[in-house]
């Protein structure tokens, strides 16, 4: 479970209680969170380090050694590659790859956004995806609509959450990020956001325990319950 039942509020990891019925906004990041594309990564960092000469890492290696802003994750393996050239190789290693490993929504995920727009809840991507394959993706799962923002590109969550949240004028106290990785849990505690991990992305449960965010979420069912308690929803 997400955390222990106590009437309308949960037992957040980090200390105290959460109530529920405050959760009015959450970002999202979109891979490894509402997009299953994990093996598909893999494969394009496999092509983007055969293309500089590298030698090939293990999926293992890889979810271990993944680190962001993704440039940190590069320059261990290719340390000369610059932020621009990596964009203009990736964009078009992922394009050919998408053609014969189409990306699907993680199970359940594509409804429960649906039920969240439906109750009134603010929702917002930060996504370091190139804009052409988001922006696809969120068209190709029937999800166009569903997002009051969507921000694509994004090299540093950290700086983008900053201002998403002015932007929009959000409480961060109201307002819940999901991650799937470590860098994004440090994002959302240094915007003195909620934060919610979740296990079915790159980094692995122990790695995420490490950044303690305010919950670790093992289904989109538990994402549900902890934004929905025993609401009664619309």
């Amino acid at each position: 479970m997400c955390g222990c039942r106590y009437y309308n509020y949960i037992v957040r990891l980090s200390g105290g209680f959460l109530d529920i019925n405050m959760i009015k906004n959450i970002i999202f990041d979109w891979s490894g969170v509402i997009n299953d594309n994990r093996d598909t990564s893999y494969l394009v960092i496999l092509e983007m380090l055969k293309k500089f000469n590298v030698a090939p890492i293990t999926m293992e290696k890889f979810r271990t050694e993944w680190e962001q802003p993704y440039m940190i994750f590069y320059n261990k393996f290719i340390p000369n590659l610059t932020l621009e050239e990596e964009t203009k190789v990736y964009k078009e290693i992922y394009t050919n790859f998408a053609k014969d490993h189409q990306p699907f929504p993680y199970p359940k995920m594509v409804d429960m956004l649906k039920k969240f727009k439906h109750n009134g809840i603010k929702l917002i991507i930060i996504s370091s995806d190139h804009p052409e394959h988001l922006f696809k993706e969120i068209s190709d799962f029937g999800l166009n609509g569903v997002f009051d923002e969507i921000n694509s590109n994004v090299h540093d969550k950290s700086e983008d959450l900053v201002d998403t949240i002015q932007r929009n004028n959000f409480n961060p106290q109201e307002t819940i990020f999901i991650g799937d990785t470590q860098h994004e849990i440090d994002a959302g505690k240094s915007a003195n956001l909620i934060t919610g991990a979740v296990t079915w992305g790159i980094h692995s449960r122990s790695r995420l325990e490490s950044a303690k965010p305010d919950y670790i979420i093992d289904s989109p069912d538990e994402l549900a319950e902890l934004v929905f308690g025993k609401m009664n929803l619309i």
